[in-house]
């Protein structure tokens, strides 16, 4: 069965990546007429770490994890891909490999763009080309943050952290449905299961959280802040 794409056209989508926006519409046909979309269950992979950088991802509905496949098959979660954002990593320009893995977590309709038009754009386009290396350092630096928190923090710290980025960048709410297992906030927060586990639990008696299998609500948000920036 031929696979039909969900979205007509680029220049229409609603959730089309901000920097289109420095294209001119001979530059936004040619990105519609070198993509496909897939869609993907929970668990599949989107993109294997080592695999070639053929095509610029982005996700058009659904919620999938980042992460780097280490060494021993530890996993360690670098972010949550939101619908409209550019997935790409380093890779595309040093080695044409990507760096990590991109896997499901929901039902995801992915949209892959051919990266050769990317280039191809980049080189003609200055505003383009700017808008996505603004993309790629805002991504470095973030990363580099989240280096330096898990390195000097300690465990509470780093919960903290990561429970904060689910309610102000993934949901935008400070309750919602926790979409990673005890043992993805693990990998997310560079701690086992067990500790996870142990310091929600602890965060729910102090009153800071309300938390059960699968909900997370921040009762005391001052609380949880200060405990992010105390580590």
């Amino acid at each position: 069965m031929p696979v039909v794409n969900l979205i007509s056209s680029c220049e229409t989508c609603t959730r089309r990546w901000n920097n289109f926006q420095h294209l001119t519409k001979e530059e936004l046909n040619l990105v519609n007429e070198n993509r496909y979309e897939a869609t993907f269950k929970p668990g599949e992979i989107i993109l294997k770490q080592g695999s070639p950088t053929s095509n610029a991802l982005f996700i058009a509905t659904g919620m999938a994890k980042t992460y780097i496949e280490g060494l021993n098959g530890k996993n360690f979660i670098i972010s949550i891909a939101l619908p409209g954002r550019l997935i790409l990593g380093p890779g595309a320009y040093v080695d044409s490999r990507h760096t990590y893995t991109v896997a499901a977590i929901t039902t995801v309709q992915a949209c892959f763009i051919n990266f050769e038009i990317f280039r191809q754009i980049v080189r003609v386009n200055g505003a383009f080309a700017e808008g996505l290396l603004e993309d790629i350092s805002a991504k470095s630096l973030g990363s580099l943050t989240r280096m330096v928190n898990l390195s000097q923090k300690k465990m509470h710290g780093r919960l903290a952290d990561a429970l904060l980025y689910f309610s102000d960048v993934v949901f935008k709410n400070d309750e919602y449905e926790m979409i990673l297992s005890r043992q993805e906030l693990g990998e997310m927060t560079n701690m086992a299961k067990e500790c996870v586990v142990r310091i929600l639990k602890e965060l729910e008696d102090s009153g800071v959280i309300y938390s059960d299998s699968s909900k997370i609500k921040i009762i005391d948000r001052g609380k949880l802040v200060q405990i992010s920036v105390k580590g």
